[in-house]
C-alpha cells in the first residue's frame, strides 16, 4: 500500500488475511501476463517470445505472487539477490519521502519478509548470494528472519554503508548515516572473496575512478598518513609515489605526496580544499584517500573512516550522489540507492551473464547497473513508478547515459529488456476500492465487483463473504474495509490455468497469448 492508502483509517500497512492450506496452492500458481513489450535500442515493440536464458525482464505486479510465477523457469538459476524493502521503523513516521507506507507493526514486516525471502532463496542457485539492505530499527530483527531462511551458518557479513557525504558532528550518536547490508551464501563457498571480511578484492571500484588520469600534489596542509610498511601490492592503484623517496612513518608529516592514477577531483580544487583547512587521510589497503571539506562541522568519528565501511574510500557512493545522477535523467525518485553500491557488490560475486534479481526495484538501479556490466537481470515492482519512472531510467541506460557506473565501466548503451504485467483480476477491483474516496464511488466499484466490465470478470468473491452486511448508512471506513475482505484474494491475478478459458482469452491479445505460451514453454 501506498501511504496515500493510509487515510481511511488503515493503522497498518498490510491487509492481513488468513487463507485455508488447500487455497495456497492457488495463490502461487503461476499467473497470465499482459501488456508485454520488448524495449531495445529500436525503442518499444510487441514481443510474442521469451527466452529465460537470455532475456533481461521488468514484471509489475505483486513481488511474492510474481516470484511464484518464476518457478518454473528459475528455480536454482539466479545467481545475485539484491533487495532494499520497506524498511522497518521503531516509531511511525506521519510523513516521510517513501512511495510506500512504512507504518507497520513488526509482526507484519516479519512475515511479509518472510514469505518472499523462502522464495527467492529457492531460486538462488547452489552458489547464489543474497543482500538485504535495512536501517539500524530493523537491521537485527532481519538478521535473526536470515539466519531461520538462509541459516545461520550461511550468513558472510554485516556490511555497513556511509549513506551520506554529510559528517556527524562528533557529539552527535545518532547512526542515521548508516546503513546495514546483510549478506547470505545459500550455500557456503570457502573460496569466494568477500570485502572486508577476509580477504581483498583488487577489481573493487576505488574513491578517485573518474574524469581521467592526472596526478595531484599535497604540498601543505594537514596530512595523515596510514601505510604500514611492505602493504603496498603492486598492480594495485592509486600507486602512492613518495617525494624524494621519503620513508612515511604513521603520524608523520611531510611536505608533499603523489598519488598517480584516476582523480575525481581537480588539482585546483584540492590546492584550494588545502588551503581552508581541509583534513586528507590516506587509507592503507585501497590506497585511496579520503578527505573532511573544511566547510564542514566537524571531522566524522574515527570509525567512519574505517575501511571496513563501505564508503567514498571503496568508492561507494551515497543518497547525494544518487539523487544528482537520477536528477540529471530528470527521474523523479528519492533515495535510491547508488550505482556504485551495487556495482561494488555485483562485482565481488558474480561473472558476466550471470542473473540478478531485485524484487523491490523501486527506480531500477540494481537492473540499470546489471546492464551496464553485462549480467542478466529480473525487476518486480507493483507500484506505479515502475511506469513513470523505472522503466524510462532503463531506456536512458539502452540509449548510453553516461551518469553513475557509466565512465567505470566504459557503457556506451544497448542491451534490451521484456516488459509485462501479471494480469489483474480482483486486483483492479482492490485498488480500485482502495481508491476511492466517497461511498458513492464505492458503490459504483461494488457494481462492477458484481456485473464485471468489458475488460475485467465479475469479481470473485469470498465464501466467506455475507452481501446481506453491507449498509451504505455505514461509515465510508466501514464499508472500504467490507468491501475488501469480500474479494477473494485468490483471484487477485489470473491464473495460467485458466488461458483456455473462453472468457479470459477473449480478453488477451494474440500477441499476450503467444508471450504466455513462450515463457512457460507451452508454444513450443
Amino acid at each position: 500500500m501506498t501511504k496515500e492508502n493510509t487515510e481511511g483509517g488503515y493503522d497498518d500497512a498490510f491487509l492481513n488475511e488468513v487463507i485455508e492450506k488447500d487455497e495456497i496452492d492457488r495463490l502461487f500458481d503461476k499467473k497470465i501476463f499482459v501488456n508485454s513489450k520488448l524495449y531495445n535500442e529500436n525503442g518499444e515493440s510487441t514481443v510474442t517470445d521469451f527466452n529465460s536464458e537470455t532475456d533481461n525482464l521488468i514484471i509489475k505486479g505483486n513481488n511474492l505472487l510474481a516470484l511464484h510465477t518464476l518457478k518454473e523457469n528459475y528455480t536454482e538459476k539466479v545467481k545475485f539477490i539484491y533487495l532494499d524493502p520497506p524498511y522497518f521503523f521503531n516509531k511511525s513516521k506521519p510523513s516521510d519521502t517513501f512511495s510506500y507506507n512504512s507504518n507497520f507493526k513488526l509482526s507484519s514486516w516479519l512475515v511479509f519478509m518472510k514469505n518472499r525471502l523462502e522464495i527467492a532463496r529457492d531460486l538462488l542457485d547452489s552458489d547464489g548470494v543474497i543482500f538485504i539492505s535495512i536501517s539500524e530499527d530493523g537491521q537485527a530483527y532481519l538478521k535473526v528472519l536470515m539466519d531461520e531462511v538462509f541459516g545461520g551458518d550461511n550468513f558472510v557479513e554485516t556490511f555497513i554503508w556511509r549513506n551520506t557525504d554529510n559528517a556527524d558532528s562528533l557529539g552527535n550518536k545518532s547512526r542515521s548515516g548508516l546503513e546495514y547490508i546483510h549478506s547470505y551464501e545459500k550455500v557456503k563457498n570457502p573460496n569466494r572473496k568477500w570485502i572486508g571480511k577476509d580477504t581483498e578484492n583488487g577489481d573493487a571500484p576505488l574513491l578517485n575512478s573518474s574524469n581521467g588520469i592526472g596526478e595531484l600534489r599535497f604540498e601543505k596542509g594537514n596530512i595523515r598518513f596510514n601505510i604500514p610498511d611492505g602493504e603496498y601490492k603492486s598492480g594495485m592503484y592509486p600507486k602512492v609515489e613518495l617525494l624524494d623517496d621519503l620513508h612515511v612513518k604513521e603520524g608523520k608529516n611531510i611536505n608533499a605526496v603523489r598519488l598517480k592514477g584516476k582523480f575525481k577531483w581537480s588539482q585546483e580544487y584540492l590546492d584550494e580544499e588545502v588551503r581552508k583547512g581541509g583534513d586528507f587521510i590516506i587509507k592503507s589497503k585501497q590506497f585511496s584517500i579520503r578527505y573532511q571539506k573544511s566547510k564542514s562541522n566537524a571531522m566524522a568519528p574515527e570509525k567512519m573512516i574505517d575501511t571496513s565501511y563501505l564508503s567514498k574510500i571503496f568508492g561507494v557512493g551515497s543518497y547525494e550522489d544518487s539523487n544528482s545522477h537520477l536528477e540529471e535523467m530528470k527521474i523523479n525518485f528519492t533515495y535510491s540507492k547508488p550505482e556504485s553500491l551495487i556495482a561494488f557488490l555485483i562485482r565481488a560475486t558474480t561473472d558476466e551473464e550471470d542473473i540478478v534479481l531485485d524484487f523491490f526495484m523501486g527506480s531500477g538501479t540494481t537492473q540499470a547497473v546489471s546492464l551496464k556490466m553485462n549480467r542478466k537481470f529480473i525487476g518486480i515492482d507493483q507500484m506505479d513508478y515502475i511506469t513513470t519512472d523505472t522503466v524510462p531510467r532503463l531506456i536512458k541506460a539502452i540509449d548510453g547515459e553516461q551518469g553513475g557506473i557509466s565512465k567505470d565501466v566504459t557503457w556506451k548503451g544497448g542491451g534490451s529488456f521484456v516488459y509485462t504485467e501479471l494480469m489483474p483480476k480482483n486486483m483492479g477491483y482492490l485498488q480500485d476500492i482502495i481508491h476511492s474516496d466517497t461511498i458513492n464511488e464505492l458503490k459504483v466499484v461494488y457494481q462492477r465487483m458484481l456485473e464485471g466490465t468489458d475488460i475485467l470478470d465479475p469479481a470473485d468473491i469470498s465464501f466467506r463473504a455475507d452481501l446481506n452486511k453491507i449498509n451504505w448508512l455505514e461509515s465510508f471506513s466501514d464499508n472500504k474495509r467490507l468491501l475488501i475482505k469480500l474479494l477473494d484474494k485468490n483471484g487477485l491475478y489470473y491464473n495460467y490455468s485458466e488461458i483456455e478459458d473462453v472468457n479470459v482469452r477473449s480478453l488477451l491479445s494474440d500477441a499476450d497469448y503467444l508471450f504466455n505460451k513462450k515463457f512457460y514453454k507451452g508454444g513450443e
